[in-house]
């Protein structure tokens, strides 16, 4: 029994063991990577890490979790294996892939049907990040053709400038042959190869004969370079004949050049042509040394500045040409126009804004440039600056004017141009709309009168500037004066009564209109904010506590104007008429009852409110809520002498 015993328990450690040994076998990535397997077992060259199923060598192990892991960063990875000196990376000038650290832009780090695992065959690998079109013009260099990129440049680094594998002319003269008649003969005798073939030639393609650049000047063309230079067999045959602008003045007219302007270009002026043009060739228009406005940027930096509000002529057409001339202008600056005629000739519908009737000054003495920058500007407009800024150039009084606790919206984002338009209008202040309609534009909703209610008289009339500053006030809302002042303005009766006033209400006595009252509109008549006496307990929350605990009195409890005035009152506590009389309209003061209550002293006698809480109470009578004993008990005689 104890043999049969061992024998399973041995079996059963066997199995477990097993199934661990089975669960544990390390799988090869193409169990999972079937596609990649498939792709790069056909084509034509395989990295031999892929071949041998080396995965590891460049990656780590990911899971179920798909994440690509490379044991290093950039090119370190790949030159763990290819050394720097062996791919030739030695050298000062590398290929800007490498430096970025992406040798996977030329490369497929898996396979390729190309050598050297290139992702494209020759030059088509080039054209990945070099404009294809660039080498392929009418006329295109016979070594690019035939023998593509390499045939010049090298593929990593380079002793010189654009990976070429030797200096030029050095370069060219291994396919053109300077003692050739036909070389001779197109270089005018002169000897060239001392110098540098890309001055005149485009060493990739053209739409020029003989790959000469896209402008070539005359000389060039004809190999007359004798017209400049010394002759091609002197001690310095490449010497200037003549200095500066007096050389370029044989063939280019001064007169003609300045077109009756007397303002002249300063290198026109002092006759340094080559600041500005190339005198041989150039892929720009009319030799010029850099393309458009990039020109332009070497000597005026700060006007070609990048902005971000750009001036279209200066970026687009024929940029910084479009507005001044090259050589010599009529016209200060070397403008085609003076001041608003030249803008106009773009700006047509601007010019239309003359004929409103009422005109900004700058806009109509045609001074543009007072408010904006002719070449662009980093504030919306081409503004010179923050738009109120600019504005304070001229309005330097409301500048301080509009410094106050509250402003208008648009005067605090600095946006004139919301209310007011900047070249002219039909209203007056250059306004965009008149009235209510402008401060419609962005009060359009709080603006729509209330249609069942009270709407203010001045609101509804459209009458913002009665009751409000159009730009700022040291008073909340932006009124023009403490509402104490600004409601008696129309409501006058209230002041004139206000000198045989016993009592005022103290929202009123502190010009707190607002407080009971909206400015605007308002469902409740008398443009009331609530209902009494909701209103009136927003203030008096000791009464409203008392009520809410005790017996209130049923006017209190429906409505204080029973017995109150809103405003001002000949008596104590705003009350609407004397406390006798008031509380005789609801009390029959002549009833026995009434007379044996108050042990037959006179109404006109009494002070109700000295014995009664007005508003609610404990008491049946509503007495107040400490009472004298003897007055409780009706016993007056304990105190009081009898008459």
């Amino acid at each position: 029994m104890l043999t049969v015993l061992l024998a399973v328990m041995v079996s059963l450690t066997g199995s477990r063991t097993a199934l661990a040994a089975k669960a544990f076998v390390r799988k090869d990535c193409s169990d999972c990577h079937k596609k990649f397997d498939d792709k790069f077992s056909s084509v034509k060259y395989v990295h031999p890490m892929v071949h041998d199923k080396k995965c590891e060598d460049c990656h780590l192990r990911h899971g179920i979790i798909p994440k690509l892991l490379l044991k290093h960063d950039g090119n370190q990875l790949c030159l763990n294996c290819h050394p720097a000196n062996k791919i030739g990376l030695t050298k000062p000038k590398v290929h800007t892939p490498i430096v970025k650290g992406k040798c996977t832009t030329c490369h497929n780090p898996h396979g390729s049907d190309s050598r050297y695992f290139m992702k494209s065959a020759g030059k088509e690998a080039c054209f990945q990040c070099h404009k294809k079109s660039a080498f392929e013009k009418k006329v295109v260099h016979k070594v690019l053709t035939d023998k593509g990129c390499s045939a010049c440049h090298l593929a990593h680094s380079s002793d010189y400038n654009n990976l070429l594998s030797s200096e030029v002319p050095k370069l060219c003269l291994n396919c053109h042959d300077k003692g050739s008649a036909s070389f001779k003969k197109s270089h005018g005798g002169y000897p060239v190869d001392q110098k540098n073939c890309t001055v005149c030639h485009n060493p990739h393609s053209s739409d020029q004969p003989k790959l000469l650049k896209g402008s070539v000047h005359n000389p060039v063309a004809s190999a007359g370079c004798d017209g400049c230079h010394n002759p091609p067999n002197s001690a310095n045959p490449f010497a200037v004949s003549l200095k500066k602008g007096e050389l370029c003045a044989q063939c280019h007219e001064s007169a003609t050049l300045k077109g009756g302007g007397t303002v002249e270009h300063m290198p026109f002026k002092e006759g340094d042509c080559l600041l500005c043009h190339n005198p041989h060739a150039s892929e720009q228009t009319k030799l010029l040394v850099q393309e458009g406005n990039d020109l332009c940027k070497v000597c005026h930096a700060s006007e070609t500045a990048s902005h971000l509000f750009k001036h279209k002529a200066v970026i687009d057409g024929k940029g910084c040409l479009s507005c001044h001339k090259p050589h010599a202008a009529a016209k200060k600056k070397l403008l085609v126009a003076e001041g608003a005629d030249l803008c106009y000739s773009c700006h047509a519908k601007t010019k239309e804004a003359l004929k409103g009737k009422g005109l900004h000054e700058p806009f109509s003495g045609g001074e543009c440039s007072s408010c904006h920058d002719a070449h662009g500007s980093n504030f919306p407009g081409m503004m010179k600056d923050r738009m109120d800024t600019v504005c304070f150039n001229c309005h330097s009084d409301a500048e301080t004017r509009f410094k106050k606790n509250y402003t208008h919206k648009p005067v605090q984002d600095s946006n004139c141009a919301a209310c007011h338009k900047p070249h002219s209008s039909d209203l007056k202040k250059l306004l965009k709309a008149d009235g209510a309609q402008l401060c419609t534009s962005c009060h359009a909703e709080f603006m729509k009168p209330v249609s069942q209610g009270v709407n203010h008289q001045p609101f509804t009339d459209g009458d913002c500037l009665g009751c409000h500053d159009p730009h700022a006030s040291n008073i909340q809302g932006m009124i023009t004066s403490n509402q104490s002042e600004l409601c008696v303005t129309c409501h006058s009766d209230l002041n004139k009564n206000a000198k045989d006033a016993k009592s005022s209400h103290a929202p009123f006595t502190k010009g707190d209109c607002t407080k009971c009252h909206s400015p605007h509109k308002a469902k409740l008549n008398k443009l009331l904010l609530a209902q009494s006496p909701d209103l009136c307990v927003n203030c008096h929350k000791d009464i409203k506590e008392k009520i809410a605990r005790q017996r209130p009195h049923p006017p209190a409890q429906k409505d204080c104007s029973t017995c109150h005035l809103p405003h001002l009152s000949k008596q104590k506590s705003l009350l609407v008429e004397p406390l006798q009389t008031m509380c005789a309209e609801c009390h029959e003061v002549e009833k026995p009852s009434f007379v044996k209550a108050h042990i037959g002293i006179k109404a006109a006698d009494m002070d109700c409110i000295s014995c009664h809480s007005p508003h609610a109470s404990n008491d049946p009578k509503f007495f107040k809520d400490v009472v004298h004993p003897p007055f409780a008990g009706r016993t007056c005689d304990d105190c009081h002498l009898k008459q």
